[in-house]
């Protein structure tokens, strides 16, 4: 084992022995990794302040690649602070964690670090919690291989005005008791897909049923195409319109 040091966020914490904890940790350099906090349950552990979850820090570890690493130090990045201290953002925050990891168990690459970090520090900076959730669940679908294409209908048709679960992208001439959603609903999701996260300086969508009709298209596409279940997104997450 060499020592590195690695820019991190715990996505989860489990107790281990009397004194200790396993950290799962989404890192920029190697993805997801597991990491032996010895001793940070004491109360006097300079480990004690890093090794809890959603802390976002540059970790020192010996690390081993096809095993446990263990911590050696940390010095957090950014504390969260204005989501630890709201409870509907911590609620959004560990629903991002969550999702992560179910992702994570289908493709381990480190090109989710800063998706998930992006995301957390919009949050952490008061841009609608709402609409940067919905934003990051679109991009997880591509890593969950189910990519929505919004470009073509069945046809051949590039004149595209809804979206069908089962079907993709809908032409007019094609339409069978298809829903219609809004041309902004589309345009959004679409833009959801490709936008940087971090670049995002304006984030306000006025619509009620574009919010309503984003969260219906997230949660049928999910639930048909992605068989991830999050039961703490349907008890506290549901958008209010």
């Amino acid at each position: 084992m060499e020592k590195k040091v690695v820019e991190g966020i715990i996505l989860n914490e489990t107790n281990y022995s009397e004194t200790s904890k396993i950290l799962n940790i989404l890192t920029k350099e190697y993805g997801y990794i597991s990491v032996i906090s010895k001793g940070c349950r004491n109360l006097k552990s300079k480990l004690l302040g890093i090794s809890m979850k959603l802390v976002y820090a540059n970790f020192s570890i010996t690390y081993k690649e096809n095993g446990i690493s263990t911590l050696l130090e940390g010095n957090v990045i950014n504390s969260l602070k204005y989501i630890m201290n709201d409870f509907q953002k911590i609620n959004f925050a560990n629903y991002l964690l969550d999702l992560t990891k179910s992702v994570l168990k289908e493709n381990n690459t480190a090109s989710l670090f800063p998706i998930l970090r992006d995301s957390l520090l919009k949050i952490n900076d008061g841009y609608d919690v709402e609409l940067i959730t919905n934003i990051f669940e679109i991009k997880m679908l591509e890593y969950l291989g189910v990519k929505p294409d919004f470009s073509e209908c069945l046809c051949g048709s590039k004149e595209v005005v809804t979206f069908d679960i089962l079907k993709g992208a809908t032409c007019k001439d094609c339409l069978n008791n298809t829903y219609i959603f809004l041309p902004n609903t589309i345009k959004l999701l679409k833009l959801f897909q490709v936008v940087d996260i971090n670049k995002i300086d304006k984030l306000k969508i006025a619509s009620s049923k574009v919010r309503k009709e984003l969260e219906m298209f997230i949660e049928e596409y999910y639930e048909t195409y992605t068989g991830i279940y999050l039961p703490n997104k349907n008890k506290f997450l549901k958008i209010s319109v």
